[in-house]
């Protein structure tokens, strides 16, 4: 049997809804959240200041830890929580898959890109992130704090794949 993504797209869409309805206390409450059931997680994004993103751009990250907690919260499932240990060994895939990319022509990037997407156990979760990148501009990394950002981005994908309790197809 083949397992499926933890997440939904259903429940990703649900997710987003609820966070964009939310007023700004409500976020506030979310993000006390997050960050006593996910610190690590919570706190993979606010560093991200220290490597010179903008409060702007920032906000987009956590905009995007926001509703993947919502969607993990409402899957029905239990996820534990992030460690250290799983960040840094799902920091060293996405970075190694960035260096590789880098090194190829655009057509085998659009390609090898596409591939991996398609290869992902969190196709929406990847998906989502992808899509709020390009839709804040972000998507084309022309500075190293944009290389931050998507790097914490892209390891939120990875460390709650890599954590999900999988379900069989």
């Amino acid at each position: 049997m083949d397992s499926v993504a933890s997440i939904s797209s259903r429940n990703l869409f649900d997710a987003v809804q609820r966070v964009e309805r939310m007023s700004f206390t409500q976020r506030e409450r979310l993000a006390d959240e997050v960050h006593a059931k996910q610190p690590n997680l919570f706190y993979s994004v606010l560093v991200l200041q220290r490597y010179g993103a903008t409060l702007v751009q920032i906000e987009v990250v956590l905009n995007i830890l926001l509703v993947f907690h919502e969607a993990m919260k409402s899957s029905g499932s239990t996820w534990p929580v992030v460690s250290e240990e799983v960040q840094e060994r799902c920091l060293t895939r996405v970075s190694a898959r960035v260096r590789f990319i880098e090194g190829l022509s655009p057509q085998l990037q659009a390609k090898t890109i596409a591939d991996t997407v398609g290869d992902h156990p969190e196709q929406p979760l990847l998906a989502y992130v992808l899509g709020k990148f390009k839709e804040s501009g972000l998507l084309g990394i022309k500075t190293e704090p944009e290389k931050m950002l998507m790097l914490a981005a892209l390891n939120l994908v990875e460390c709650i794949a890599e954590t999900a309790p999988r379900r069989s197809q």
